[in-house]
């Protein structure tokens, strides 16, 4: 016979009672410095039907509509989104929760994370506060803000369901500059098409996340939905802030995850930290006596278990850093002084001299290297490393091209381009060529 089923009370104390949550006071704080983000931009279409019936004809120009969420980190209308939000926008809108609208421009982007900074003129606007994501802990309540489907000021709750995931969302391109880093708060927090850029808090209104992507197999919410950790966006803002563009340090290692094998392997006796594979020759791990073999358990004193835990930690630091970095090896921990470096191998941050200029022209300018120079037989030039829209992308100039010349001047550096075209009115000739030895000149209107 089946078992019978008692039914007791619990104990005073014990469970007995339990109060819901209260998410009113986060809510509050939260939907005003919330913003709804709407971007257009223009895209080359074709009629096949029309070409079959009247000839060829020359490629139109259509709008293609966009809309986010973002979230107001200054009172004087600096704003962080996500990438791919206005990531080839012309036309950038933002909408408070009040209904008042402004135009918006790109400061900066970083795709390596997914995060813009943009920029209405505004004063004494509602702003959200940073918190730490380091303290947020799987099973805390949190609060997903945004504007999905155009609902605008939506308010969802869930809990955290997993700290540092990696889902590969991001693309590695090194050709472009783009070197991932992923390390996603999971939530469990409805979030749907339009929320992305929008602000993950906890209970007491904190932006510990941006919301940024879903997985899903119809394009709607499923259960599952993944935020940019707020420290690295703090990073990543204040770097484009600062800057102009994204600081990013590099330890010198290639590394990997622990499993089973590689523990008993290795003689642990618990799976934990990142293992060594390789070092960067003369890197900043190799100078600082980490050696191939090691396992890196903690960075800065915050414990790392996996590689985008690492990430995430390596992250938050600009080149010319000194981090504590705790290694074991032979069974005993040591921790080693580690002064970040750029990809480059530089303790130095790099100021984007093209800041201005990619303002102007809708895209992201650098100068061109010695070694793309010398292998087109150029002496100066500068590269358009991104096109986010804007007068690059009507002129029809793709990536890659390498601006030589505006009006018959010489242009060496981003500022040359600022220059040149201050003031300007009518159109401009750009010259210039791509790296395939093709050249090309472009009419820009301004």
């Amino acid at each position: 016979p089946a078992a019978e089923v008692r039914y007791v009370h619990l104990p005073a104390g014990e469970g007995g009672t339990f109060e819901a949550p209260d998410f009113t006071v986060a809510a509050e704080r939260t939907v005003n410095a919330v913003v709804h983000v709407t971007t257009e931009a223009l895209v080359q279409t074709r009629d096949p039907f029309m070409d079959f019936f009247w000839g060829y004809r020359a490629p139109q120009m259509q709008p293609r509509r966009g809309a986010g969420s973002g979230v107001v980190i200054t009172d004087d209308g600096y704003i962080v989104t996500n990438n791919h939000v206005v990531e080839g926008a012309d036309k950038i809108q933002v909408h408070l929760n009040d209904r008042r609208m402004y135009e918006a421009r790109v400061i900066g982007r970083d795709p390596s994370t997914d995060i813009a900074l943009i920029k209405i003129d505004g004063d004494d606007l509602p702003t959200l506060g940073f918190g730490n994501s380091d303290e947020v802990r799987v099973g805390e309540w949190v609060l997903a803000v945004g504007n999905p489907m155009n609902l605008t000021s939506t308010v969802t709750a869930g809990i955290v369901s997993a700290k540092a995931r990696n889902i590969n969302l991001l693309q590695y391109d090194p050709g472009r500059d783009i070197f991932p880093i992923e390390s996603f708060i999971q939530t469990d927090a409805a979030v749907n098409p339009g929320n992305s850029g929008g602000a993950l808090v906890n209970a007491h209104g904190e932006l510990v996340g941006i919301n940024t992507a879903i997985a899903s197999t119809t394009g709607s919410y499923a259960g599952y939905s993944f935020a940019v950790p707020a420290n690295i966006v703090r990073k990543v803002t204040s770097d484009l802030l600062e800057f102009g563009a994204v600081q990013r340090a590099y330890i010198g290692v290639s590394i990997r995850d622990i499993d089973q094998a590689l523990a008993r392997e290795i003689g642990m006796d618990r799976i934990r930290g990142v293992y060594v594979n390789g070092l960067t020759e003369d890197g900043a791990a190799e100078q600082a006596g980490i050696e191939a073999g090691d396992v890196i358990v903690k960075v800065a004193s915050i414990p790392v278990d996996n590689v985008p835990q690492l990430q995430e930690q390596v992250g938050k630091f600009r080149p010319g850093d000194q981090v504590a970095v705790t290694i074991l090896r032979d069974g005993r921990e040591q921790v080693r002084n580690v002064q970040l470096r750029s990809r480059d191998g530089a303790t130095e941050v790099v100021a984007d001299a093209g800041d201005k200029a990619v303002v102007v022209l809708g895209g992201e300018l650098a100068r061109a290297d010695a070694e793309e120079l010398k292998a087109l037989d150029l002496e100066h030039g500068v590269k358009v490393r991104r096109v986010n829209g804007g007068k690059l992308r009507s002129s029809g100039i793709r990536e890659g091209f390498i601006i030589t010349r505006i009006d018959q001047e010489r242009v060496r550096d981003p500022k040359d381009i600022e220059r040149l075209l201050q003031g300007k009115s009518g159109g401009v000739l750009v010259e210039g060529i791509y790296p395939n030895g093709m050249k090309a000149y472009y009419g820009l209107g301004m």
